[in-house]
């Protein structure tokens, strides 16, 4: 059977109607839900959540208009269709002024309630991608690197310092760091901040398609070329260019880029008219330059003719309590952009995350942050409850092996009970109480197990 289309609420006093209005709408594969007065609707609109109302304006009790009004109080985005019969109608209409969709008349046709339906939740679709898209780009458009670590202190100077100047910069840093929020700050503060900032991932564009992306092109220049396109640092101009991952350009396209970086002027793929620019450059890559000069990859004029102002984006791991700062910040984003259930960490998770190397940085750390909240959303994570990764960074119980040694009066086989005891309770502990896994991971047999932890007096969970 398909999934459910949507889930309706019908809220009418009367039956046949609301039998009708079943009939038409689970014929388009949608959930129905019904309520006979306007006080039972409200409370299956808390319990079901439905994703549509088909409301009536004359109800015995609370009326239409009433129910209306406390709908949009608790929920502005639910879709409301209103129905009503033929003297009624401006009472519909004035209804939307107060928030319905929509209003069909009674006697109900087939044709305007299915269209009614489909046109209020595709309304509503509309709206929740058109919130998603406006939520993504503020966040893509975050120009402020996170944290009060003295790292993120010095790096938030140096922006402050070349932003308002034209001074070309080169980023670098390790992978996930925040080297684009790190250009999107400078241009942000910068002289040029009411001009766009065009952003190219050098590493993403194929060898024979970035003189084209940067440059553009002439319609026909080349086999589907049907129109002529406006390149990356043409639409620069009197902006900012942020070239991403500037060394995994080929040394083709590095010649070609040096030379238009110094006179400012390049014509398009296909062209002859030559096209002049002012563009302010930043660069960013996540390798170390020297060394691929070095190794011949990467030319060394280019190097520093983009170096002129060098910034280190630093690491996640040298940036202390920034880290349990930047959890806060993705917890509220993600909560409001997915509508997930916030969470917290106790103190030894907390520990534990303040130990861990974080070796893809930023990013992973939001996706952890992510992670986390579709597993324990409204919880509280414990040490326990962290991904294998992060074990080896949470505290240790106070073992009583050097007890037993120092203390002297325990023979060996009393030794051996403590410790089987102690090793059975923190492994069974673990894997949550699962003495099967637990079997598996120790490489006993579960009989001979079960047998072990009775003789212990240890409860599996």
């Amino acid at each position: 059977m398909p999934q459910p289309k949507a889930r309706i609420l019908i809220i009418d006093d009367e039956e046949g109607i609301r039998f009708s209005l079943r009939g038409i709408l689970e014929d388009e594969n949608y959930l129905v839900e019904e309520a006979e007065s306007g006080e039972l609707g409200l409370e299956a609109i808390k319990e079901h959540s439905p994703n549509l109302v088909f409301l009536d304006i004359w109800l015995p009790g609370m009326d239409g208009m009433e129910v209306l009004t406390n709908i949009k109080q608790h929920d502005k985005s639910l879709p409301v269709i209103m129905i009503s019969g033929h003297g009624n109608i401006e009472t519909a209409v004035n209804a939307i002024k107060y928030g319905a969709h929509d209003f069909i008349e009674k006697p109900l046709s087939l044709e305007k309630v299915v269209i009614a339906a489909d046109k209020a939740l595709e309304f509503q679709n509309l709206r929740k991608e058109n919130l998603a898209l406006k939520t993504r780009i503020k966040s893509e458009q975050t120009v402020e690197v996170t944290g009060n670590s003295k790292p993120v202190l010095e790096l938030r100077e140096q922006i402050e310092r070349v932003a308002p100047t034209d001074a070309w910069v080169l980023i670098t840093g390790e992978n996930g760091t925040g080297k684009e929020i790190a250009a999107r700050s400078i241009h942000a503060h910068s002289r040029r901040s009411d001009n766009p900032l065009v952003a190219v991932n050098c590493a993403a564009i194929p060898e024979e398609l970035i003189e084209s992306e940067l440059f553009g092109h002439e319609r026909g220049a080349f086999t589907g070329a049907d129109q002529s396109k406006t390149g990356k640092f043409e639409m620069a101009d009197n902006g900012t260019l942020f070239l991403d991952e500037i060394g995994d350009m080929s040394m083709k396209t590095q010649a070609k880029i040096l030379r238009i970086l110094q006179e400012q002027s390049f014509e398009r793929v296909g062209g002859n008219k030559t096209i002049r620019v002012n563009v302010r450059v930043i660069a960013a890559t996540n390798k170390k330059l020297e060394d691929e000069i070095r190794e011949g990859n990467f030319r060394e004029d280019l190097y520093y003719r983009l170096r002129v102002f060098p910034i280190y984006v630093p690491p996640l791991r040298v940036r202390g309590s920034d880290i349990i700062t930047l959890i806060d910040n993705f917890i509220s984003t993600l909560v409001s952009e997915h509508g997930f259930k916030p969470l917290t960490f106790d103190e030894e998770a907390t520990t534990a995350l303040l130990q861990y190397a974080w070796p893809g940085n930023v990013r992973e750390l939001k996706n952890f942050v992510e992670r986390m909240l579709i597993m324990y959303g409204g919880k509280t994570v414990t040490a326990q409850m962290l991904p294998p990764e992060f074990h080896q960074y949470m505290p240790q119980p106070t073992s009583n092996c050097d007890q037993l040694i120092s203390g002297g009066a325990v023979d060996f086989k009393e030794a051996r009970n403590h410790f089987e005891a102690a090793f059975l309770e923190a492994k069974l502990k673990e894997y949550d109480g699962n003495i099967t896994r637990l079997a598996e991971a120790i490489g006993l047999e579960r009989s001979y197990l079960y047998r072990k932890l009775r003789s212990y007096n240890i409860q599996s969970e």
